[in-house]
């Protein structure tokens, strides 16, 4: 099997790139970080793969046994739940959006996370769709960043649980995709979610950059009707 096209040198190198300028705790903090990232991108490659597998009428058991572990641990761990249906793109930035969540010291993933890890996945629509309004990706960070909450004290390891109304803003971009049609929940529903979810910080901010649900609504729904009709003359 050929290994992995990233290195441990890669990895320090780009992070001493990226802090010239800091002491070797600050060093640690953002590995620590980074570390984190990496974990939560190799559970969806798995989550991937498990996917392909029952897709393809492997049994909880086998599945089990092609990871090391027991047919209910496989299920509990992998069975799809809240993010099903969630394309590629869109899980990374949800992975994005906890990150966000370390990098500001919170204990929590707030909608203003979610929406910073949808600006961290620019092959999305919703970025597309952000950018096209707002004018520049900067702008929407000046947003985000002025109705974030203060930083805590020390960035928390591990789970990072989602406040409420993000675990509504879910709801309401699986609902999206459900009202147009689509089979997936790809970021541009997760930019739907955000701003069906009215009292959410990301909905404050999307209404403050000229962003409306309905609007929003139709401009997904033309989009994506010109990407189909694109790639079926492909």
């Amino acid at each position: 099997m050929s290994p992995l096209d990233i290195s441990l040198a890669d990895l320090i190198a780009r992070l001493d790139e990226e802090l010239p300028g800091a002491n070797e705790l600050a060093r640690i903090s953002e590995a620590r970080l980074r570390a984190q990232t990496l974990s939560d991108l190799g559970d969806q490659l798995v989550d991937h793969y498990v996917s392909k597998a029952r897709q393809a009428a492997a049994s909880w058991t086998e599945i089990g046994d092609a990871i090391g572990v027991s047919k209910q641990a496989a299920q509990q761990r992998h069975a799809p739940a809240a993010f099903e249906r969630f394309t590629n793109l869109n899980r990374h930035s949800i992975v994005l959006a906890q990150e966000a969540a370390r990098t500001h010291k919170h204990d929590f993933i707030g909608t203003e996370h979610i929406l910073l890890g949808l600006l961290g996945e620019p092959r999305g629509l919703a970025y597309e769709i952000l950018v096209a309004k707002a004018g520049s990706e900067q702008r929407i960070r000046e947003a985000v960043e002025e109705a974030m909450p203060p930083a805590g004290e020390k960035a928390l390891r591990g789970h990072i649980a989602f406040r409420p109304e993000s675990k509504e803003a879910i709801e309401q971009a699986r609902r999206a995709s459900t009202d147009l049609g689509h089979d997936w929940v790809g970021t541009e529903h997760m930019l739907l979610g955000l701003i069906r979810t009215e009292e959410s910080p990301a909905a404050q901010i999307l209404h403050s950059l000229g962003f409306t649900s309905d609007e929003l609504h139709e401009t997904v729904k033309t989009e994506i009707t010109k990407r189909l009709a694109a790639r079926d003359k492909q």
